[in-house]
């Protein structure tokens, strides 16, 4: 990871390149298929912002989800702090605070989704579940699409126009839904449910169904409506491809992916209350090996679009 500039330069040994060193080798251990698809499908010169977006936002994530909630909530104030300190240009000494907000201004991204995100992941630690399906709506507003954008926003300098952002917005919405389906089990276990109240009880469902591992036919129905949900959310996505054409890969591994993961939703129906959903090996391979090579859906969204 050499690069850190608009001209992918840093130079060797510097702290710039300390910093963009130390969000690679914390992304590598946190998330390692994510960080391998941007080493091999994203621009040199930009894989070190990439990086930086994705490294900032899954450390925040991992300070909100982990501990007790008085430890947590101490954890992201001085994290908080640290952000803060680094947005306005004094001393800060956190690498991946100082590596995010110096890609950030270099790309450009519009300070809200920043401050959008660090507003809705302090609001994340308080969480006590959807009461409906606008409660969850209002959750991707808060803390799912600033999250997206933190990355897909450092694609286009200046964050990308409202048709980028939308379609940010709907990609965000699809994978959140997925992440709560796919982690329905872990969640639960851990004394969390992200599924909306009102839609357990449309489908005759209770929390103590879904912790039991019940494959009643409510759970299953209730599984393909959200299913469902997170389907049409993620045909309002295909503008995230609307980037330039060396950017491509890294939108379809991300569109892709999300489609794969939807199959083995459906696949898994109310099996998923019995444990998560893995991506395969073999089927990870398989998408970045193909993501370079537009698909038939994503030439008909270039067809249509011109």
């Amino acid at each position: 990871m050499s690069g850190s500039g608009r001209d992918g330069a840093a130079a060797p040994g510097s702290t710039r390149a300390r910093d963009y060193g130390e969000a690679a080798r914390f992304l590598r251990r946190r998330e390692p298929a994510l960080f391998s698809a941007v080493r091999l499908l994203g621009v040199p010169a930009y894989q070190p912002h990439a990086v930086a977006g994705y490294a900032f936002a899954c450390y925040t994530d991992d300070l909100c989800d982990r501990g007790a909630p008085q430890v947590r909530a101490e954890r992201f104030a001085r994290w908080r702090q640290q952000v803060g300190a680094a947005l306005a240009g004094e001393e800060c000494g956190q690498p991946l605070a100082r590596s995010f907000v110096h890609s950030a201004r270099l790309r450009d991204l519009p300070g809200h989704w920043i401050e959008d995100y660090l507003d809705g992941a302090e609001a994340d630690l308080s969480f006590t579940g959807f009461a409906a399906e606008s409660d969850y709506q209002a959750y991707v507003d808060r803390l799912s699409w600033p999250f997206t954008m933190l990355t897909a926003g450092l694609v286009h300098v200046g964050g990308g126009d409202e048709r980028y952002a939308a379609a940010g917005r709907a990609l965000a919405d699809a994978w959140q839904r997925l992440d709560f389906l796919i982690d329905l089990a872990e969640d639960l276990h851990g004394g969390r449910l992200y599924l909306p109240e009102e839609a357990l009880a449309d489908h005759g469902v209770t929390r103590d169904d879904l912790a039991a591992g019940r494959r009643t036919d409510g759970v299953e129905q209730l599984v393909a409506d959200l299913a469902d949900l997170a389907e049409k959310a993620l045909l309002q996505a295909d503008a995230i491809l609307e980037v330039p054409a060396e950017y491509r890969p890294l939108s379809r591994m991300a569109l892709r992916l999300a489609r794969r993961r939807l199959a083995a939703v459906r696949r898994a129906g109310a099996g998923i209350t019995e444990g998560p959903v893995r991506d395969s090996t073999v089927g990870l391979l398989a998408l970045l090996g193909a993501a370079r090579r537009p698909d038939a859906r994503e030439l008909e969204h270039d067809r249509l679009a011109r």
